[in-house]
């Protein structure tokens, strides 16, 4: 698979055509124009990445600068993402509105309410539109910033859609704003942006069920091809265990079945 940093500067009536709202598109047009000049990009041609319909996309969480990177390659190779992300940031000023203008949606964890984010999320998908996930919930905690263990809504949202689930394994956003705590970005020196496709998780024998042992297996599965995109992109192998974030501490790694 060759890389293709050049799609990143095609103009964007070039790269998606589709039709957005036009807030998005004037945001995702700056935003792009913004992302070329503070940093470069390594990317594949997304070829498992559908064009169409409702799409599931999973990835590592590795920064608090990984989203608009993530966008950045999803919506200049032709979908508009819709990402599920903590309530909090509907609150700051221009984020918040900017999110509810775009359609984000968002997460109101700890709360009874958390749960809406997943039904709003499948009428996106029943919608046709692509919905991005960062099925470990929050910014990796690895200390070697490998991918932890899943959370299980994203592994719920696929088995009750049967929509495709694609991974995406992503690195270097966390050399411009490294840690879990926002930070003063780091342009310097200049970072690359590298973004890695797989195909489909296979999830066909445990569609339709909604019992916490599919959820989990599933999990394992999401993560496991995401952690394996992320070993590609690093050159490396990735440890036997995984960080568990409930337990601070890296578990043994379950089994994908």
């Amino acid at each position: 698979m060759t890389p293709e940093p050049a799609r990143s500067r095609l103009p964007l009536r070039v790269a998606n055509p589709t039709p957005v709202q036009p807030t998005y598109r004037r945001l995702a047009r700056f935003a792009g124009w913004l992302l070329n000049r503070l940093v470069d990009t390594d990317w594949d041609d997304a070829e498992h990445l559908p064009r169409s319909g409702g799409v599931i996309l999973v990835s590592n969480h590795i920064s608090n600068f990984d989203p608009p990177a993530l966008a950045h390659y999803v919506v200049w190779h032709g979908r508009w993402p819709r990402a599920l992300g903590k309530s909090d940031l509907w609150k700051v000023p221009v984020i918040g509105p900017l999110a509810r203008a775009t359609g984000q949606i968002p997460v109101e964890r700890g709360t009874a309410r958390a749960k809406d984010a997943l039904v709003h999320a499948r009428q996106a998908l029943d919608d046709g539109e692509l919905i991005v996930i960062y099925p470990e919930g929050t910014i990796t905690a690895d200390p070697d910033t490998w991918p932890m263990t899943a959370r299980p809504g994203a592994a719920r949202l696929a088995l009750s859609s049967g929509c495709p689930v694609i991974p995406v394994g992503q690195w270097g956003a966390n050399f411009v704003m490294p840690g879990k705590k926002p930070v003063w970005p780091r342009f310097r020196p200049r970072r690359t942006m590298v973004f890695r496709t797989g195909e489909p998780v296979d999830l066909s024998d445990l569609l339709g069920r909604e019992d916490a042992e599919a959820a989990a297996m599933a999990g394992v599965r999401i993560m496991n091809a995401v952690t394996g995109l992320v070993a590609q992109i690093r050159g490396e192998e990735p440890p036997t265990d995984v960080y568990d974030i409930r337990v601070g501490r890296r578990v043994p790694r379950g089994a994908a079945r």
